[in-house]
């Protein structure tokens, strides 16, 4: 089929099967619907291929039962379907392209920029709330966090019941939940594990995270289950500006100050090529694993403090 089935139809049930919404592109989904009416919730995991510790998470999504819930729970585990096969890092192996940088894309474009422009044209605006949930790639370890736009208060809401301990406030443009909010649509994305690792521990983190967000929307019995507030931030990613191999200086949560190293690329003899110093005060949020760096990469991550932040 080429196009997802209705998110509504009044009658309890789930639905499962595969939709080809551009051709070469076969995306499995769960249609999960109960028998009284509430909210949509679409979830999506395998934006990035080898974010392992998501997608479990989002296939234990869809086992969810109709009579857990009232209105639709939509689940597509795993967008990139070649990148998870290959084991293909960040993008698309299609055309070599972040997907999570191509929103909203384009109906004439590349293959990522058309499955971008599929999900904010076709999918989005049937949801009433969005969670893309990743979880570390291959190359990169991370302290759990969830990105919200930093101009939506319902989406910091759905941020701060996901229950993880840290919380990035975004401006930036090309994300999956940017282009949602653009629709009209408050959504997060939660980031959990790193190095492509994943256990019941970590996946459950990401699925008691979403069955937060369900009862914040009505869509199960009872309230959230009260959670410290998270820390906000916002997030600098300094990227390479040379190719070579790479030291980092600080592990994950440790503090930097502006000016601070943050580490050093050298070449195989041992040369200094370049020194990364932070832009910002603030501290590691994730960091980039693998020796090997190539000019453009992104090395890590340093969390501010969001002035923004409710008191």
């Amino acid at each position: 089929m080429t196009t997802l089935p209705p998110f509504r139809t009044g009658a309890r049930r789930a639905e499962t099967g595969t939709v080809t919404p551009i051709e070469g592109i076969e995306i499995p989904y769960a249609v999960i619907e109960g028998a009284e009416p509430g909210p949509c919730l679409l979830v999506t995991a395998g934006v990035h291929g080898s974010e392992f510790c998501s997608i479990e998470a989002a296939l234990r999504l869809m086992r969810t039962s109709p009579d857990a819930i009232r209105g639709s729970l939509v689940v597509l585990p795993t967008l990139n379907v070649e990148a998870f096969f290959k084991r293909a890092i960040y993008v698309m192996p299609q055309d070599g392209k972040n997907l999570n940088r191509q929103f909203p894309g384009r109906a004439d474009g590349t293959l990522s920029e058309r499955l971008a422009h599929w999900l904010t044209g076709e999918v989005f605006p049937q949801a009433d709330a969005y969670i893309d949930m990743h979880g570390g790639d291959l190359d990169e370890s991370l302290a759990p966090f969830t990105i919200f736009p930093h101009n939506c208060e319902r989406s910091r809401r759905m941020a701060e019941v996901f229950g993880l301990d840290i919380a990035i406030a975004s401006r930036g443009g090309g994300y999956s939940v940017a282009a949602a909010h653009e629709a009209g649509v408050p959504a997060i994305l939660p980031e959990v594990s790193g190095n492509g690792l994943w256990d019941d521990a970590l996946v459950t983190r990401l699925t008691d995270g979403v069955a937060q967000v369900m009862a914040l929307l009505g869509m199960t019995n009872g309230e959230p289950k009260p959670t410290p507030a998270p820390d906000y931030v916002t997030m600098w990613v300094p990227a390479a500006p040379v190719a070579g191999l790479w030291y980092p200086a600080k592990g994950l949560r440790e503090p930097v100050a502006a000016g601070e190293t943050l580490g050093v690329i050298r070449d195989f003899f041992g040369a200094d090529l370049a020194t990364v110093t932070s832009e910002k005060e603030g501290y590691v949020l994730y960091t980039l694993t693998s020796l090997s760096v190539n000019a453009g990469e992104a090395l890590l991550g340093v969390g501010s403090l969001w002035e923004g932040a409710p008191a």
